[in-house]
């Protein structure tokens, strides 16, 4: 199971994007996403989160 990011948390600031080491994590309409497929469940997004945002399995 993929993190997944709540768009309604996200500040769209894009720190969780930079430290993605398998670039699974995209802009979207409004907040950040992650793609599941992509996903290794490595957790380093949600650390640089500065509001909490990425929650994992």
């Amino acid at each position: 199971m993929a993190h997944v990011i709540d768009a309604d948390t996200c500040i769209s600031c894009g720190a969780c994007e930079a430290v993605c080491p398998e670039s699974a994590i995209s802009e979207g309409d409004g907040a950040y996403v992650i793609d599941a497929a992509k996903c290794t469940d490595c957790g380093t997004c949600v650390g640089e989160c500065a509001v909490e945002a990425i929650s994992g399995p």
